[in-house]
């Protein structure tokens, strides 16, 4: 039996209905909206396409919202001077910095320099910290859009095995964490991972991170598995896919996610999610 579809566009709509409940009710309780501002420098044409989607996600969920355009050749004390000004700005409960930056700046440094409150992608040493220690108080969109996917299916991760493939600081490592913490056996593989086959098809819980269209056969997964694929790339006719043989996995799998329409939606949502949770921890309101 072919594995059955994790909707994500489904769930995303799901969640951001909630979402404009939540946000509606902040703001007849508060008399503003929660807010989200975002620094983008320079014209990455993927940057430009993330943005916005992320505005529009703002527009659906009854935030208010602005985007913040520099020139690719600003330098980094004038970003940092943006972010600075934007940290004080009670407009905004949330604040990000679209990935990529130029070449010429620090991106560690330009980070770090939103403030913790404001972290909406949680990027921040803070909540990484966080993450490790007690669970995290703001969550990596991602991983936290994942975890909602599995809760939505109810796909339970106590007591399975976990593989995740890719160990980047936005996805792959926090992505452990959050398994981790929701009790599930967790092993990270990596591109100097011996023997990736025998690895993956031990999972119970697939997740495959690492950008490489194919790389996750039906070999490689174990009968009944939840495969979750966060790849995004082009395959030799130029059309998106993601790092997982979807055709052939699926007659594996218990559970799959496309490419497009899987996690991607997710990871919008949970930015939303994570603005309102701010905008609440600024106004001292806890959520519903």
């Amino acid at each position: 039996m072919p594995a059955k579809l994790i909707d994500g566009k489904l769930v995303s709509s799901v969640l951001r209905a909630a979402i404009r409940e939540e946000a509606d009710a902040f703001a007849a309780k508060r008399g503003r909206r929660p807010g989200l501002a975002v620094v983008r420098v320079g014209d990455d044409p993927a940057s430009v396409v993330y943005v916005r989607n992320k505005m529009r996600a703002c527009d659906e969920v009854g935030f208010t919202s602005a985007v913040f355009v520099l020139p690719g050749d600003t330098s980094e004390e004038a970003v940092l001077s943006r972010i600075a000004g934007l940290n004080a700005d009670p407009l905004y409960d949330g604040l990000l910095v679209q990935l990529p930056l130029p070449a010429h700046l620090d991106e560690r440094r330009i980070i770090s320099a939103v403030a913790d409150s404001k972290d909406v992608d949680a990027f921040h040493r803070l909540d990484a910290g966080h993450l490790t220690l007690d669970g995290g108080n703001v969550l990596p969109c991602t991983p936290y859009g994942i975890m909602e996917l599995l809760r939505y299916y109810e796909i339970p991760v106590r007591g399975r095995e976990c593989v995740v493939v890719g160990r980047s600081l936005i996805v792959g490592r926090p992505m452990a964490a959050l398994l981790l913490a929701a009790d599930g056996t967790v092993t990270i593989a990596h591109s100097r991972t011996a023997d990736l086959a025998a690895v993956t098809s031990r999972a119970d819980i697939l997740v495959s991170a690492v950008g490489r269209a194919g790389l996750i056969t039906a070999g490689m997964v174990k009968p009944g598995a939840a495969v979750i694929d966060v790849g995004m790339n082009r395959d030799a006719q130029g059309k998106l896919c993601g790092d997982v043989d979807f055709a052939a996995v699926s007659e594996v799998a218990g559970y799959i996610t496309p490419v497009p329409g899987g996690v991607g939606p997710m990871t919008v949502t949970m930015l939303m999610r994570n603005t309102l949770s701010a905008a609440q921890a600024a106004s001292g309101q806890m959520p519903d």
